[in-house]
């Protein structure tokens, strides 16, 4: 861990400040958009161009690289997205948001994959497994940290957007001045999106209803908690408790990925993510359920990320887990896209408890779609199930692929080590 830390520490350390501006912008939207008497669904269409930036910015972003390098894109995008933070309280019109918020969603999208490959390339077979760690957490870390910084200053004025824009801005600072060389940039080609869907229709349906499911919870959090009448404190509370929840369950449901049938897992953290979010939509008017809900909800959502993809890696030889990695978080993005959209308009003909009834339809249904799939093949062998990797949802394309070759790695010593011990009397 120190290893890492010192080869990595401005790296992770500029990843949590921008974590910080970004969870804080994020939720200081959807309080200042009710201060500003936008409807529901005009946030939520807010709020999808963050997810629309993303995708288009997780497939061009390695083109760019490729085209004027490393250190050029990463300090371009960050500019940008200073600039974008700054205009926000300046441009109140959801048109202009939703603007701002795709170049935004493009933009950090450019600058994960960016830093990602700097981190990737920093570690070793032997400090993978902590740099992805590391890396999860200081990200986690800077968006619960985010909602701190919200209950210091109105969410009406300028302080908050300037404070976000200037966290982006030196976030950049340590990383540009300490990086080492930049590495030779390449990644893995796509498998097609029908292969994948032949190869594992449960890990394909199940990451797009988790796309929706995210895009929810992390843009639509804060416009519930202003449509119910929480308080500023109370808004930061309750969206912190979906990132709370992942960092503690993150790794006890990875433990049991590779120790049982992983759709039967699904299953389990699909249906208490779905109780958790039907729990905030008959019991929402006690904030402490709130906060258990988000809990149950973020608890889950987060692990299941992973583990649709170690499932669907069950599947695949390891030449093409990398491959199909692409095309995951590619089905994953397009359900994040939709997901604030459904969500505003069902909040809009229920009200705020929408939030919850839309997640709930989501994770019951993957959990019903996981019980269907178990009828219909048999699961793979316990013994050959041993390559879950943490990677935090929402993440790029280049993370997914980092955290399968750490997966991969490993999965091969172990297969190496077993094979040695046969051999050796």
């Amino acid at each position: 861990m120190i290893k890492v830390l010192a080869s990595s520490w401005a790296l992770l350390l500029g990843m949590m400040l921008l974590q910080v501006g970004n969870g804080l912008q994020g939720t200081l939207l959807g309080v200042r958009g009710q201060l500003e008497g936008f409807s529901t669904f005009s946030m939520s269409i807010v709020m999808s161009g963050y997810f629309v930036g993303f995708l288009f910015g997780s497939r061009m972003a390695p083109e760019m690289i490729r085209r004027v390098g490393h250190v050029r894109v990463f300090a371009a995008l960050g500019s940008l997205i200073s600039a974008v933070l700054i205009l926000y309280p300046v441009a109140t019109h959801p048109i202009a948001w939703m603007a701002g918020r795709i170049v935004i969603g493009f933009c950090f999208s450019g600058v994960y994959v960016t830093a990602e490959s700097w981190l990737n390339n920093a570690a070793t077979n032997e400090t993978r497994g902590q740099s992805l760690s590391l890396y999860m957490i200081v990200q986690m870390a800077g968006i619960v940290s985010a909602q701190g910084i919200m209950v210091l200053a109105d969410p009406s004025g300028f302080v908050l957007f300037i404070t976000s824009s200037v966290l982006v801005s030196i976030a950049f600072a340590p990383i540009l001045l300490s990086i080492s060389p930049t590495p030779a940039f390449d990644t893995t080609k796509p498998m097609s999106l029908l292969e994948i869907m032949r190869i594992s229709p449960l890990g394909c349906v199940g990451m797009f209803l988790l796309g929706g499911v995210f895009s929810a919870q992390f843009g639509m959090a804060p416009v519930f908690g202003a449509e119910a009448g929480l308080s500023v404190g109370q808004i930061s509370a309750f969206v912190s408790t979906f990132f709370i929840g992942a960092l503690v369950l993150q790794y006890p449901v990875g433990w049991m990925s590779d120790r049982m049938d992983r759709r039967v897992l699904i299953l389990a953290t699909a249906v208490i993510g779905g109780v958790g979010a039907l729990l905030g939509f008959v019991l929402g008017g006690y904030f402490t359920m709130l906060l258990v809900a988000g809990l149950m909800i973020g608890g889950v959502s987060n692990p299941l990320y992973a583990l649709l993809i170690a499932y669907t890696n069950d599947f695949l030889e390891f030449d093409d887990m990398a491959a199909a990695s692409g095309g995951m978080v590619f089905i994953n993005g397009l359900g994040a896209v939709t997901g604030p959209l459904v969500t505003g308009w069902v909040m809009g003909q229920i009200g705020p408890r929408g939030f919850f009834l839309f997640i709930a339809v989501l994770l019951l249904a993957m959990a019903g779609y996981a019980a269907y799939r178990m009828t219909q093949r048999a699961a793979p062998s316990v013994e050959d199930t041993d390559s879950y990797a943490p990677v935090a949802l929402g993440a790029t394309p280049m993370a997914v692929e980092f955290a399968q070759e750490y997966a991969i790695e490993t999965a091969q010593e172990e297969a190496a080590l077993e094979e040695e011990s046969k051999v050796t009397p």
